[in-house]
């Protein structure tokens, strides 16, 4: 694979939202990473190849949680509701710019309230709560895409 492929593959993941692409030849490796930020690249090239292009290094990864702090925010998250989007699109927290957002956190929300907007196709789909209580969490930036059924917010029930 040359570097032209790479470069095209990579338009074609920040296009299509795909999360993660990966692909494995003989002695070639590359995984394309996204997840609602810039495009992360992680390579292996095989030690000797000649007259091979090596695509600059990727940014250090962070590091992964212990098992001992995944099971404790587990169990923190798990007494609230998450909403999560019905639909991919591109998620706003207001209906424009200058508007104030439908609903921040610490804000009561009620069965039926505007909580957000999802862009679809040119079309704005206001998404209405689906439980009652109080907002806990924003887990998506505004105006950043969201895939269908990616959490949205954390609510605790009332």
């Amino acid at each position: 694979m040359d570097i032209k492929q790479i470069q095209e593959l990579i338009k074609f993941v920040s296009r299509s939202g795909v999360n993660e692409v990966a692909i494995e030849q003989e002695n070639f490796k590359i995984t394309i990473k996204t997840n609602q930020t810039p495009t992360v690249i992680t390579t292996t090239v095989p030690a000797p190849a000649p007259a091979a292009a090596v695509l600059p290094a990727a940014p250090a990864p962070q590091p992964v949680a212990t098992t001992v702090e995944n099971k404790e925010a587990a169990a923190e998250t798990s007494k609230y509701i998450t909403i999560k989007s019905p639909m991919i699109g591109t998620f706003y927290r207001s209906a424009s710019p200058d508007k104030p957002s439908f609903v921040n956190v610490g804000d009561e929300v009620s069965t039926g309230k505007v909580i957000c907007i999802i862009e679809a196709m040119k079309l704005f789909n206001e998404i209405e709560s689906e439980v009652s209580g109080r907002i806990v969490k924003v887990l998506v930036e505004n105006a950043s895409p969201v895939e269908y059924d990616q959490p949205l917010f954390l609510v605790e029930p009332i």
